[in-house]
């Protein structure tokens, strides 16, 4: 069973060097084996995850070279759910993706960008999950940035340029910051694989010991968008495609949350930033759901959103206990599929309308009452609307700052309450502008320019008629055109029937975030043993070192 361990950050590599290999022939081909791919990425995950439920935490030695020599990879109950849930998302956007027709799409791309850098992406997500040590922790990082960096500024145009160089600058000063904390934490303990560090740090001086913890919670902070870290995040994700912005609001951000967890109990038990991850966890609920509620486009409020409900895991990390760290795991779970479904549900109304901005916006409830019902349940349930999952975490965190007592928890409890409160006026809000209320005059039956290309529209009827809607200057065109101007890019459809794999894709991630909903009782079960597994240390120590 060890000998699995490896295959979730493999198999994506090994199929991207052979669709590279492809080059642009056989697309179809291409397309069918990234999703066999990511299938047998979820099914390997769920095997990983029972497996690490039942035997203990996994690892596997590469090369055989024991620590701290070689590179070791380890699979837990937090990981393991964290693989599976991961590749269940990235298994349904890939599918939208598919919908959308972004995928290897453009002829000025001639290798296929979209899916060899998307598996690339999926690779550095498990591989972060699975890092047994600092250095593969770090090589997870990158490997995604490499793959994120592209995967933003597909289209090439200037606005996602820009907002991709803003993301690769943060995460490049994330990296410098996370390679020093690394040399400083190799210089004083001999090592950086997770289960020897366990063990050495305890023997390190405290002001050493905190000064690492400070910079490795830094360093985590930025990837997870925590306040005052996470200024970047508004202005990049929104502009890119609807699968990568979804994508990447569910994931990477969960990755920096996820590398708060495993080094704040492996690494740093019995911390003593707790008091100010407690602040940052407050700081970023109240600003991030107060600048949701001064948004008027549905992909900033959604970003806004993100950041908010990252405060609600921090907070799980910062009390450091059983219950609370258990109910961050659930919370992580959720968010990654509830806030990819809403981003899918806002690809679909900029695919339908042209546009996200609210105030242009409605009617959507009357005229397309499959979207509507495809934003109303995952809407509900970030606001932690009982019984569905949000609610379910969210109960779990407050009643543990509850049993904590301190000034802190207690004020947490309050922010929790009224950022739970705030979101939920905040999707009631993009409810009634965009779904409910008719649709302003003027808009209906028109949409906007969404993307511009480099091939010139023709000499044909409809190129001659593409010309006169104003395509590449932001125009109204009809909705249904296909619309192509200016600048390196690709064509993108308005349409008012929306692509079959776009509707089932953001279905089945809506019935997922339900399923969290049905299985709640199991699902709380195993987070409280993934929970108790992770405080407790000695198992993920012993199944690595062998002790």
């Amino acid at each position: 069973m060890n000998a699995l361990v490896p295959l979730p950050v493999l198999l994506p590599l090994c199929v991207t060097g052979l669709k590279l290999a492809i080059g642009p022939r056989l697309q179809r081909f291409q397309r069918f084996i990234t999703l066999a791919v990511l299938a047998a990425v979820l099914v390997l995950s769920v095997v990983l995850m029972v497996a690490a439920d039942r035997h203990g935490p996994l690892s596997v030695h590469l090369g055989d070279f024991a620590p701290p020599v070689g590179i070791t990879l380890v699979a837990d109950r937090l990981a393991g759910l964290m693989l599976t849930v991961s590749s269940a998302v990235t298994l349904l956007v890939n599918l939208y993706s598919l919908g959308q027709g972004m995928a290897d799409r453009d002829d000025q791309t001639p290798v296929g960008v979209f899916h060899p850098a998307y598996l690339i992406l999926v690779a550095g997500v498990s591989c972060t999950f699975l890092a047994g040590d600092l250095v593969n922790l770090y090589v997870g990082f990158e490997i995604m940035l490499v793959a994120s960096f592209v995967l933003l500024t597909i289209g090439g145009t200037a606005t996602r340029i820009r907002a991709g160089s803003t993301y690769v600058i943060i995460s490049l000063f994330s990296s410098v910051l996370f390679l020093v904390a690394i040399a400083m934490t190799y210089s004083v303990a001999g090592t950086v694989n997770f289960a020897q560090l366990a063990v050495r740090l305890q023997e390190i001086p405290l002001g050493v010991r905190t000064l690492l913890e400070a910079m490795l919670l830094t360093v985590f902070a930025i990837k997870a968008a925590v306040f005052p870290l996470a200024a970047w995040l508004p202005d990049s994700y929104p502009t890119a495609p609807a699968p990568v912005t979804a994508v990447f609001a569910g994931l990477l951000t969960k990755v920096g949350v996820y590398s708060m967890l495993r080094t704040q109990t492996l690494l740093f038990p019995g911390h003593r930033l707790g008091d100010v991850l407690m602040l940052a966890a407050l700081a970023s609920m109240v600003v991030g759901i107060l600048g949701a509620v001064a948004q008027t486009d549905l992909k900033r409020v959604l970003s806004f959103t993100l950041i908010s409900h990252i405060g609600y895991m921090v907070f799980g990390i910062a009390l450091a206990g059983r219950g609370s760290i258990s109910g961050a795991i659930v919370y992580v779970a959720h968010h990654i599929t509830v806030q990819t479904t809403l981003f899918l549900v806002a690809g679909l109304v900029e695919r339908r309308d042209g546009t996200t901005e609210l105030t242009r916006l409605g009617g959507l409830a009357k005229s397309a009452p499959l979207l509507a019902v495809l934003f109303f349940v995952p809407a509900m349930n970030l606001g932690g609307i009982p019984p569905l999952s949000g609610f379910i975490g969210k109960l779990g965190l407050m009643r543990a700052g509850v049993d904590n007592g301190g000034g802190w928890a207690w004020a947490l409890v309050a922010a929790s309450a009224a950022t739970s409160l705030l979101t939920l006026y905040v999707m009631a809000k993009v409810w009634n502008l965009a779904f409910w209320r008719d649709a302003p005059p003027g808009t209906e039956g028109e949409g906007r320019v969404l993307e511009s290309a480099e091939d010139d529209p023709g000499d044909d009827e409809e190129g001659e008629d593409a010309r006169e809607a104003g395509a590449g200057r932001g125009l109204p065109v009809p909705a249904g055109a296909v619309v192509s101007a200016g600048f390196l890019g690709q064509s993108i459809t308005t349409t008012k029937r929306l692509p079959w794999p776009m509707l089932v894709a953001t279905g089945a991630a809506v019935a997922l975030g339900l399923l969290y909903t049905v299985l709640g009782g199991p699902l709380t079960t195993f987070t409280d043993a993934a929970a108790a597994e992770l405080l407790a240390r000695t198992p993920y120590i012993e199944a690595v070192l062998g002790r």
